[in-house]
């Protein structure tokens, strides 16, 4: 998954260099491992319910973050907590449930591939809702990446019809990119004063409540201890403290010293671990589809985001 959610921090001055880089390496491939993680939680337990245990266990891991790095979180203007709501509402609620869901139909290797999208439709909406200027070269970068993505959806067959291409899952996942979208912006317009750490902590909390409250009905006749596995709970403690809490404090480690323009081209990454993760670690299947159209979206989701521009 990709993010625009935690803290770059005290301390990541000391990193040696060859320490930074190796984070921003990890990080696309911890957020390409959240695929395989999500894929065995969402075959468990409803999507819901694995959403809310993800982020209670992220919750408790930021506050702690929030207290040991930051001194604690700050208290909030009215505006603050109606846009750390927005951000929970979207970013932690709303994807996530589209996440879990989407990977209850769909292989952890295809969906992975599908947030290719994330960026993409982050700026196209940053331009016609904020305005924001878009060359014709990053255009071309976006026209690009939606046929990358087109090519892994349609599994090869261009000329497929679009109700024959997209299911269920792929519709989730799309709305899982619209909703980490509408957090990114929210994000860059709403939250002045916050640091990313507290407001991404404070997103997390207001998540976690929305979760609860639309886990609180299945809750009643859902058996639980028949999906808590060792590999369940491995992968919720991986999905909150490592999937959640470490690889965003790396993230934005790299966006103090390298920059965001910099630091998000590792980002594209994230699809190329979770196709490697789902072939090697659950059997899915590798079409030459998937790797035509990740790598043509990979590339167009670079051209889109400014990577070869001169600077």
């Amino acid at each position: 998954m990709s993010s625009s959610s935690l803290s770059s921090t005290a301390g990541s001055s000391s990193l040696p260099p060859l320490s930074l880089w190796a984070r921003l390496i990890a990080v696309p491939a911890i957020w390409g491992g959240t695929f395989i993680a999500g894929r065995l939680v969402a075959a468990a337990m409803p999507a819901s319910l694995g959403a809310l245990l993800r982020y209670v266990v992220a919750s408790l891991a930021l506050c702690v973050a929030a207290w040991l790095i930051e001194g604690g979180l700050p208290r909030l203007t009215r505006r603050q907590w109606l846009s750390t709501a927005a951000l929970g509402a979207t970013g932690i609620f709303a994807y996530n449930l589209f996440f879990f869901g989407a990977l209850k139909h769909l292989p952890a290797s295809r969906t992975s591939l599908l947030i290719a999208l994330n960026p993409v439709v982050t700026i196209t909406l940053g331009t016609l809702l904020l305005r924001e200027k878009l060359s014709a070269r990053r255009w071309v970068g976006v026209a690009l990446a939606l046929a990358g993505v087109w090519v892994v959806i349609s599994r090869g067959e261009l000329g497929a019809a679009l109700s024959q291409s997209v299911g269920l899952g792929e519709a989730l996942m799309f709305g899982g990119v619209c909703s980490w979208a509408a957090y990114t912006l929210i994000g860059r317009t709403a939250l002045r004063g916050l640091s990313p750490l507290a407001a991404t902590c404070y997103a997390s909390l207001w998540g976690t409540l929305m979760l609860g409250l639309a886990t609180a009905a299945e809750l009643q006749t859902w058996p639980a201890a028949e999906a808590f596995t060792p590999a369940v709970l491995g992968s919720l403690l991986y999905l909150g403290l490592i999937g959640t809490a470490l690889a965003f404090v790396w993230y934005y480690q790299g966006v103090q010293r390298l920059g965001a323009a910099r630091t998000v081209v590792f980002n594209n990454l994230v699809p190329v671990f979770g196709t490697v993760f789902g072939v090697l670690l659950l059997g899915e299947a590798l079409l030459p589809s998937m790797l035509l159209g990740g790598t043509v979206a990979v590339a167009g989701v670079m051209l889109a985001s400014g990577v070869f521009e001169r600077r």
